[in-house]
């Protein structure tokens, strides 16, 4: 279904995008501090925020999409689509979607520099365990010794013998 143009719409659901971005840069710093702290109590509702968050920009981003959808130009790029409109919308819109870019890109480059880290953590800590244990030749077990997957979600190093 097309929609029909709505200039204020438009720069409702814009402006929305750019606040939920800041919402969700905020959300995770909060988990990369966690991370980094180590304090994994209330980790689980930190990134649950995250999720939610993501899932209202998801549907701004629909609607966005089937806005400018109204305007001609099936597959045009984003300036060329609003060029025919009066110059103060244009405008208007241009300064929005350049600053959506600029949020999109600042949290694309965070969560990319975390999940960097993480991997790295990751790497670490199989290169830690193969080092300490050889013997188990790169396999994990329970402490009733069945085998687990080496995915290094959660991991307790038990060092009593």
């Amino acid at each position: 279904m097309k929609e029909s143009w709505n200039f204020k719409r438009c720069v409702s659901v814009l402006a929305g995008e750019i606040e939920l971005l800041g919402k969700i840069s905020a959300a995770q710093k909060m988990v990369r501090q966690a991370v980094m702290n180590r304090e994994w109590a209330d980790f689980d509702e930190k990134l649950n925020e995250v999720n939610r968050i993501g899932a209202e920009f998801a549907f701004l981003e629909d609607e966005r999409t089937l806005l400018f959808s109204a305007l001609e130009g099936e597959g045009k790029p984003f300036y060329a689509l609003i060029s025919s409109l009066p110059m103060n919308e244009s405008r208007e819109l241009a300064r929005l979607y350049r600053e959506l870019k600029m949020e999109t890109l600042k949290v694309q480059a965070l969560s990319e520099t975390f999940m960097t880290y993480l991997n790295e953590a990751r790497t670490l800590a199989a290169a830690y365990l193969e080092a300490v244990c050889p013997a188990r030749g790169g396999k994990l077990y329970t402490r009733k010794g069945s085998k687990v997957s080496q995915d290094l979600r959660s991991i307790v190093i038990n060092n009593r013998f």
